[in-house]
């Protein structure tokens, strides 16, 4: 059996309400949900919520919300796994075992059906921890720059200031969208970022991580692009 859980609590301090928040026409939540359905990976698609609202809106678009979250689970500093693994718990004492579980971001507009399947049919050809997805940065990392005390520059990697772009190694980043994991993995707390992990690489135009005001307007206008151009 597979099954997804998205988390979705109803604390959110910068952009309040932000997992219900219209978002192009839909709560943000839908989007979420409505990959996962069209997916059709999935036999159960739960919401992980602390918040009745949150609940209602999801179960009137097709997800199920069999429990609430307890409060120890919903605090601003509360990881994901914990999270997946509390929800995992809950299904096997109610007999239901599931095989691969996908953890689903909630405020993930960008997701796609294909991007699930293709996760889904990764982790389990390679029998895998985790597979998820990421894209690569826009910029060279090794030539990153940061602030000193005196608001004066510093290179992190002074050696690569003369070396060419082309040169340098790419390098990729968490999308924020969805984590296909095994049971096992979930239930032991194991970390995704390992060499037991595998990527579904995502083209930039299709992440936009958003967490303060600036992240939504800018998802949005993103999104109403690719609307135009489909």
């Amino acid at each position: 059996m597979n099954i997804a859980i998205i988390p979705a609590r109803g604390g959110s301090k910068r952009i309040p309400r932000k997992n219900i928040k219209d978002f192009c026409g839909k709560p943000m939540i839908a989007w979420s949900i409505e990959a996962a359905l069209q997916s059709g990976c999935f036999e159960r698609i739960i919401v992980s919520t602390d918040d009745e609202e949150i609940a209602e809106v999801a179960l009137r678009l097709g997800a199920e919300v069999p429990f609430m979250r307890p409060e120890g689970l919903s605090g601003d500093f509360v990881a994901t796994i914990p999270v997946i693994k509390h929800a995992i718990q809950w299904l096997e004492a109610n007999q239901v075992i599931p095989e691969w579980i996908c953890c689903i971001y909630a405020t993930a507009p960008f997701i796609s059906a294909n991007a699930l399947r293709s996760g889904l049919t990764l982790i389990q050809q390679q029998d895998a921890d985790y597979a998820f997805s990421v894209t690569s940065y826009a910029f060279p990392i090794q030539r990153a720059i940061k602030f000193q005390q005196n608001s004066m520059v510093q290179m992190f990697s002074p050696k690569h200031f003369n070396t060419r772009s082309q040169d340098l190694e790419e390098a990729y980043h968490d999308a924020g969208q969805f984590y296909w994991g095994a049971r096992t993995a979930w239930l032991e707390e194991k970390p995704i970022f390992s060499s037991e992990s595998y990527p579904i690489i995502l083209p930039r135009h299709l992440v936009q991580d958003i967490d303060t005001q600036e992240d939504w307007i800018r998802a949005e206008l993103m999104f109403k692009a690719i609307e135009k151009n489909s």
